[in-house]
């Protein structure tokens, strides 16, 4: 591991300064932030509810069928949801271990390119997971426990969650295509 400077970073921000797109990344940021905070709560949430599922089975021999389900529907829709937010702060993990050998250009090119194959597979996903949503939605499926809830609700969150990283993964590469900072 080496603790040098890597001055081609990943996570290296292009962030247009005016026009539509600018004023698209500063709403898309406003709203990743507000779901993020949402985020937050629901692993607020999920650790509630697990606590309380553990200490009313132990100390009340209480059964708690509903537990685990809730606590999952919050994960999942903190886990999809808040994918956008670290996007938008390039915080997902990328391998640097050859972007401090490559030239500046190819490098820019490099991420280019691993921003395209990542919104392709995110379109994809978020396409499945639409479909997914609307045949739990259209024939009502529910999950096999006694409290049964709907299963249209975490594949809302995945669906939703995937198609907001899609939009900030395209936005950045809108942001790289169109920025004044070209390699050298």
């Amino acid at each position: 591991m080496s603790l040098e400077f890597d001055p081609y970073p990943a996570q290296q921000k292009i962030i247009p300064v005016g026009g539509p797109l600018g004023l698209v990344v500063r709403l898309t940021a406003v709203l990743n932030v507000w779901i993020l905070r949402c985020g937050m709560l629901a692993l607020v949430t999920a650790a509630l509810i697990l606590t309380y599922s553990v200490f009313s089975r132990y100390f009340f021999k209480a059964s708690t069928n509903w537990q685990d389900e809730a606590a999952i529907f919050c994960l999942v829709g903190a886990t999809f949801l808040c994918g956008a937010h670290v996007q938008s702060q390039r915080g997902h993990i990328g391998i640097e271990a050859i972007s401090g050998y490559l030239p500046e250009r190819v490098n820019h090119y490099r991420l280019l390119c691993i921003d395209i194959l990542s919104a392709v597979f995110c379109i994809f996903f978020g396409w499945k997971s639409w479909t997914l949503w609307y045949e739990a939605w259209t024939e009502n499926y529910t999950t096999s426990s006694s409290w049964a809830p709907p299963l249209w609700v975490p594949y809302f969150l995945m669906a939703g969650g995937i198609t907001l990283l899609a939009l900030q993964i395209m936005l950045q590469i809108a942001a790289r295509l169109m920025s004044e900072q070209e390699p050298k």
